[in-house]
């Protein structure tokens, strides 16, 4: 039976900021976001990743997607990548530059708003194996994951994917009513049989570890149920994910318990209707001030 998911376990598992450290301490982050459609995930993930702490944090998308990010977000750094013609994404010619800014980052991002082309499934194809860190799959590199023989997974280092019932149905060749019927049993035999850290969402968010412990969330709300909230999650996750590179569980466990837990603040100040996932930002800050974070 999974655990709850308390405010003490994750105070406990967070980690601490300490006075004598500097931006290296905090890790290294490193996310591939973006296309000319969904450039506002590239955007939520990226700053998700500097709320959640991360010390260095780099955007790799097109010019497009870089020149609407870095207004909002001057505190990002970019990897400006060539477009492909088609969808207006990273196109894989990018594949061996991110490669390279890979070396030496604490976590890769692999996902948000890249959306499900050839050319986004080359690159999750060479940069999840390829990496050297741990890395968070997400939307369409899940998409990309689903129609490959096997999971792409760094080489001695962690994956954690970030599934909705729709991609873990994707990934299992299950039915979606057959992936909440049993989400428990699916999630954490799904980490087990791939090694890697599942993050099945929806109303109490399951983590499962590929050794059979399983989380189950207790914070979050329907005001979630809006494109971004996910890529928001994926960005937090990662950002811990840099912090606790050996713990995935950790970071996997604090990341949906805090991104549920600024969603239960930010509905009790504009409601579950009129909430929009930028406005957690906001209230996780409020969250961790009072935990003295």
């Amino acid at each position: 039976m999974a655990q709850a998911i308390t405010r003490e376990t994750v105070l406990e598992l967070l980690p601490p900021r300490r006075q004598e450290t500097h931006k290296g301490s905090y890790g290294k982050a490193l996310a591939v976001a973006g296309c000319a459609r969904y450039r506002g995930a590239a955007a939520l993930a990226a700053e998700g990743l500097l709320r959640g702490g991360a010390g260095l944090v780099t955007l790799a998308s097109t010019e497009a997607v870089l020149a609407g990010v870095i207004p909002r977000l001057p505190e990002c750094i970019c990897l400006p990548c060539p477009q492909e013609a088609q969808h207006g994404g990273i196109s894989r010619t990018a594949g061996k530059r991110i490669l390279e800014a890979s070396r030496g980052c604490d976590a890769l991002l692999l996902g948000p708003g890249m959306g499900n082309t050839e050319d986004t499934a080359a690159l999750v194809d060479l940069l999840a194996p390829g990496a050297g860190c741990g890395v968070v799959l997400d939307a369409d590199g899940l998409n990309a994951a689903a129609a490959m023989d096997a999971l792409p997974r760094p080489v001695n280092a962690p994956l954690v994917i970030t599934p909705h019932p729709g991609e873990m149905a994707r990934l299992c060749g299950l039915t979606v009513a057959e992936v909440e019927a049993g989400r428990e049993g699916i999630a954490a035999g799904y980490a087990r049989a791939n090694g890697c850290v599942v993050v099945l969402k929806g109303h109490r968010t399951l983590v499962a570890g590929p050794d059979g412990q399983v989380y189950k969330n207790t914070t979050g709300n329907a005001g979630l149920s809006r494109g971004g909230s996910g890529d928001i999650l994926a960005g937090l996750l990662t950002a811990l994910l840099a912090q606790k590179p050996d713990d995935p569980m950790a970071a996997a466990v604090c990341a949906v318990w805090l991104h549920g837990a600024a969603a239960d603040r930010c509905a009790a100040r504009r409601s579950q209707y009129a909430m929009l996932p930028h406005d957690l930002f906001e209230d996780l800050g409020a969250l961790l001030a009072e935990e003295g974070r």
